[in-house]
């Protein structure tokens, strides 16, 4: 058969399993005034100052056990160095090595939001990010997303094999966004793997800008990093790689991580 066709049926396969879920979910839309809500599950440990430990779950569609990270990305002056540590000769670094997507999944996005950013923008950005990252690693790693105006929720205690993003009233003002992971960390390379990611950003507390508008945080800029953690990048620390996407810090007008620099580009393409 040829490789194209099995390629199409494949996707084609991906969008109707989407698009079925979708149609099974309760249709319930936030009222008028009511704003979502995000905070980490009392039982999570921190790890580092920016990284959280979920625990670990069953992973229905592998199977496996799998843990759980929240990692939070907050603004600069208010976070501090942690999460994972900067290779030494190379500015880019990893969840856990050769934990990656073996699979491919659609995602979903609520972009309703407070603070007028266009929800077709947000969606439509969303896709351009996420190719920036599957183009430098030439490998199409989290397939096509979905808009939706059902409530999302990010899986803190359980993975539920949806990869769901959305804006929230975060319980840190300082954190602009958490991305989760569940996926498998440790033990033997081969059978590492990541099974799902979420993503919050705050609403409440920032502003939101398309355009690197002084004073507000870029979407771009930040989603660009976000996504990043969704295809198993980990964040850096080393002020030498300050002008990568995965460096750990963000400001209010900021575009520079937009643009996937050097270190991530070879980090990406290390990984996959």
């Amino acid at each position: 058969m040829n490789k194209n066709f099995l390629i199409i049926l494949v996707a084609a396969a991906v969008l109707i399993a989407a698009g079925s879920w979708l149609v099974n979910q309760p249709q319930t839309v936030l009222a008028k005034g009511q704003k979502a809500k995000f905070q980490l599950p009392a039982n999570a440990v921190q790890v580092s100052d920016n990284l959280y430990s979920l625990g670990t779950a069953f992973d229905r569609q592998s199977g496996k056990r799998v843990e759980g990270y929240a990692i939070i990305h907050r603004k600069d002056g208010n976070a501090r160095p942690g999460g994972a540590k900067t290779k030494a000769t190379a500015c880019y670094d990893f969840l856990a090595k050769d934990a990656k997507w073996r699979w491919l999944e659609p995602w979903i996005v609520n972009s309703a939001n407070t603070r007028g950013l266009d929800p077709t923008f947000v969606f439509n950005n969303l896709a351009v990010d996420i190719a920036k990252w599957e183009t430098a690693a030439s490998y199409n790693i989290l397939g096509d997303g979905i808009m939706t105006d059902i409530i999302l929720v990010a899986d803190t205690s359980a993975p539920d094999n949806q990869n769901e993003v959305y804006f929230a009233d975060l319980s840190d003002p300082n954190t602009i966004a958490v991305t989760i992971i569940w996926g498998i960390f440790g033990g033997p390379t081969f059978n590492r793997k990541l099974v799902e990611w979420d993503q919050v950003y705050d609403d409440a507390t920032f502003d939101w800008s398309m355009s690197g508008e002084a004073g507000k945080m870029d979407f771009e800029n930040i989603a660009t990093h976000e996504l990043g953690h969704a295809v198993g990048m980990g964040d850096l620390y080393n002020s030498s790689c300050s002008d990568e996407t995965m460096y750990g810090y963000a400001a209010n007008g900021e575009t520079k991580k937009r643009d996937l620099n050097a270190g991530d580009i070879a980090g990406i393409n290390k990984l996959y």
